[in-house]
């Protein structure tokens, strides 16, 4: 499934709309560029699921959990940039069976984790590919994540459309928009 998500605003709302249809046990993961929305997007799943805030990127810390104010799930914001292996991922010891689990950065670190997620994939519409040496998902990043470019600053802050793609993956996200259809082998 496949949206556009016209300003910061609207997907901020668009992930209090997901929050709302998550719950203990659900593993997202987040793809995208830096300044691409993906802790804007969370800042919405963590209204939806009712937790206490604020909800901020993890980055230096790498993992925040948010407790529930209304009795459900906590969420549990992981930045997964600075982690080079799954191994270091498991080492933080995260309750992925109790928890709303949102992890940035973390496609192909959690193989292993589930046999269900829900990936998302946020694009920027204006192909800022930011030249230079690339992030984990195309960024211009220097060693501490930021940028590296000068001018990109001012780009990254830019509230412009974003194309989102939800990407359902096993038994939980089947029989929903979101479920991804198995290739059949020819």
């Amino acid at each position: 499934m496949r949206r556009s998500i016209p300003d910061t605003e609207a997907m901020e709302a668009f992930g209090l709309e997901l929050g709302r249809m998550l719950r203990a046990g659900d593993l997202v993961v987040l793809t995208g560029p830096l300044g691409a929305g993906k802790t804007t997007l969370t800042r919405g799943i963590g209204a939806g699921l009712g937790v206490r805030g604020p909800v901020q990127s993890p980055t230096f810390v790498l993992a925040r959990t948010h407790p529930s104010l209304v009795g459900g799930a906590p969420l549990v914001h992981v930045d997964a940039y600075r982690l080079a292996s799954a191994a270091e991922l498991e080492d933080l010891d995260l309750d992925f069976r109790n928890s709303v689990v949102v992890v940035e950065w973390g496609a192909g670190l959690l193989d292993d984790v589930s046999e269900s997620w829900l990936e998302i994939v946020i694009a920027r519409r204006r192909g800022h590919d930011g030249g230079g040496d690339a992030g984990p998902d195309g960024g211009d990043a220097g060693e501490d994540g930021g940028d590296v470019g000068g001018g990109l600053d001012a780009e990254l802050d830019e509230d412009e459309p974003r194309s989102v793609e939800l990407l359902g993956h096993g038994p939980r996200w089947a029989g929903t928009p979101f479920a991804v259809q198995p290739q059949l082998e020819e």
